[in-house]
C-alpha cells in the first residue's frame, strides 16, 4: 500500500509535524528520528510503547509503522495485573519508551529501547500490506479481562481519509488537543490524522482551557475533545471573553468518545458562536459517522455515516429497523473497510462481535432521523430501559435533566421494578447540594421535555459521578453507591 505519511518523503519536510510544550520536531526531523528507530524494530515483532503525554510517544508509534511491525499502546494509568494480561496476551518482544519514564515491574521486565526524538535516520520504504496490523488496542475491559483488537494499516488510512472528506482537513491544518495516547481518539485520531495529512499537531501535554485559547491564538485551527473538557470550557466561558474569542477562531471542534450533554453545546455556540461537532467510532471500528464540515452541525446528533461505512439499525432479534422516524430506537451494527481485523486470541469473542453477514455488533443503542443523523440514546448493556412496554434511552433523559438548572451532573440507569419491569433512576450531582431538586421538579421537568413514560420514578444525590480516563461516566459502579 502506498505511505501512511506521505508528508515525511514528499520533499517539504521543514514543516512543522508534532510539538509537545515547548518541544518540536518538522517532518524532516521526525522523519529522521522515526526512521533510525524504525531501523531497529524492523523485521521484529510486536512492540509495546509506554505511551505517556509525550513527543517520545508519538515518534515510537510512526517507528513502529514504519518498520511494519505492530504497536501495542499501554495505559501508563493501568494497574500491574491489567498490565501483565495485556504483555501476556499481545507477548511484544521490547518495551519503546521516553529516557528516563519509570515502568512497573510487570513493563520494565521487557527488553527497554528509549527513544530518542534527536536520532536521525533516513525513513524506510513502506513495503508493508494493508491487512498488516498497525496497532493492538485493549478495550476497557468492562466484560471481562481487556480483549485486543488488532487494527490493520487499510482501517487506519480508510478511517483517516473519510474524516478529511467529511471535515475538509487538509495540510493547513493544525490541531490541538490533550487526550492520552493510548487509545483511538488520542493517538490515531489526533497524532496520526495530522501527520497523515501534512498538517501539524500540538498536544497541551495537560488539558485546560487557558492551553486552548493559547495555541488557538497562535493559529491552531481544529480542537479534539472528550466530553468533560468541553464541560470545563463551558463552565470557564462566561467569565473569559479571551476564551470565547479564541474558540470563534476555530475551524473546528470536535468532540468525541461519549455524548456531548445539548446542554453544553448550546452554551458554548451562545458564547462563541462556533457549534462543537460530534463523530462516533469505537476501538473496534475506529470511526463510523461525524456531522460533516459542510453540514447542519446538530446538537445531540452524531452525524451520518462516513464514506465507506455501512450502518443499520436492528431490533434484538435482529430485523433491520428501516424506519427513520427518530424515536425506534435499535442497536447500531456496522460494516466496512474501518473495522478491527480479530480481537488477539479470542477467535470465540471475534466470531460472536459479527453477525453471519458481516456486520459488527456495536452494542450501542440508536435512532435515526429523517435526513439519516444518528442519535445514540447508550449502551445496550446499561443505558437501554424497558419500562412500561417502552424501550428508552437514558441518553436523552441525561440531556433534559441537565437542562435543569439546579443539576450539575446526571446519570440515567434502569433498576427492576415489579410493575413496570423497569423503572428509571437517575443520579443527580446538584449544582446546590444544600438545596437539590426533588424527585417531583425533576420528573415533571423531565416529562415536560420528553414525554410521561421517560421521567425518572427514583432520584439519587452524589458529590460526583464516577468516570474513567477518558470522562465516560461508570454506569457499572453506580449501583454500589445504593
Amino acid at each position: 500500500m502506498s505511505s501512511l505519511f506521505p508528508a515525511l518523503t514528499d520533499g517539504r519536510t521543514d514543516r512543522p509535524a508534532l510539538r509537545f510544550g515547548d518541544r518540536s520536531l518538522t517532518y524532516a526531523e521526525l522523519g529522521a528520528a522515526a526512521g533510525a528507530l524504525a531501523g531497529r524494530l524492523a523485521g521484529g515483532g510486536r512492540v509495546a510503547v509506554w505511551a505517556t503525554p509525550t513527543m517520545e510517544t508519538a515518534v515510537a508509534v510512526v517507528a513502529a509503522l514504519l518498520a511494519g511491525v505492530p504497536a501495542v499502546p499501554l495505559n501508563p494509568k493501568s494497574g500491574e495485573k491489567e498490565l501483565g494480561h495485556i504483555l501476556s496476551d499481545s507477548a511484544p518482544s521490547l518495551v519503546l519508551a521516553a529516557p528516563g519514564a519509570e515502568l512497573p515491574t510487570v513493563v520494565g521486565a521487557l527488553e527497554r529501547i528509549d527513544v530518542d526524538v534527536r536520532a536521525t535516520g533516513a525513513v524506510p520504504e513502506d513495503r508493508a500490506d494493508e491487512g498488516d496490523a498497525a496497532l493492538i488496542v485493549y478495550t476497557s475491559g468492562t466484560t471481562g479481562p481487556p480483549k485486543g483488537a488488532v487494527i490493520s494499516r487499510g482501517a487506519v488510512a480508510t478511517t483517516l481519509d473519510a474524516l478529511a472528506d467529511a471535515w475538509q482537513w487538509t495540510g493547513d491544518d493544525v490541531l490541538v488537543h490533550g487526550l492520552p495516547l493510548f487509545h483511538v481518539h488520542g493517538l490515531v485520531l489526533g497524532v496520526l490524522g495530522p501527520l497523515r495529512r501534512g498538517g501539524s499537531v500540538r498536544h497541551l501535554g495537560r488539558f485546560s482551557p487557558e492551553g486552548v485559547a493559547r495555541e488557538l491564538n497562535d493559529g491552531a485551527t481544529m480542537l479534539f475533545g472528550v466530553p468533560t473538557m468541553y464541560h470545563r470550557i463551558a463552565e470557564a466561558l462566561p467569565g473569559d471573553p479571551g476564551l470565547a474569542k479564541a474558540l470563534g477562531r476555530a475551524r473546528l471542534l470536535v468532540s468525541g468518545s461519549a455524548a456531548l450533554p445539548v446542554h453544553d453545546h448550546e452554551r458554548i455556540a451562545a458564547a462563541t458562536g462556533r457549534r462543537v461537532i460530534e463523530r462516533y467510532g469505537m476501538t473496534e471500528t475506529l470511526m463510523n459517522t461525524s456531522v460533516r464540515a459542510d453540514g447542519e452541525p446538530r446538537a445531540g446528533t452524531v452525524g451520518v455515516p462516513l464514506p465507506g461505512v455501512e450502518l443499520r439499525l436492528v431490533e434484538d432479534d435482529g430485523t433491520q429497523i428501516t424506519s427513520y422516524d427518530g424515536e425506534t430506537v435499535g442497536e447500531i451494527q456496522v460494516r466496512g473497510p474501518n473495522l478491527f481485523t480479530e480481537y488477539l486470541n479470542r477467535p470465540d469473542a471475534t466470531a460472536a462481535a459479527f453477525t453471519a453477514d458481516g456486520w459488527f455488533r456495536t452494542g450501542d443503542m440508536a435512532v435515526r432521523d429523517p435526513d439519516g443523523y444518528v442519535r445514540i440514546v447508550g449502551r445496550k448493556a446499561t443505558d437501554l430501559i424497558k419500562s412500561g412496554g417502552y424501550k428508552i434511552g437514558a441518553g436523552e433523559i441525561e440531556n433534559a435533566l441537565l437542562e435543569h438548572p439546579g443539576v450539575r451532573e446526571a446519570a440515567v440507569t434502569g433498576e427492576p421494578d415489579p410493575d413496570l419491569g423497569e423503572r428509571i433512576v437517575a443520579w443527580i450531582v446538584p449544582a446546590d447540594p444544600q438545596s437539590p431538586p426533588g424527585l417531583d421538579e425533576l420528573a415533571d421537568h423531565v416529562a415536560g421535555r420528553l414525554a410521561p413514560h421517560k421521567r425518572p420514578r427514583v432520584v439519587r444525590y452524589l458529590d460526583a459521578l464516577p468516570r474513567n480516563d477518558m470522562g465516560k461516566i461508570m454506569k457499572r459502579s453506580l449501583s454500589s453507591h445504593d
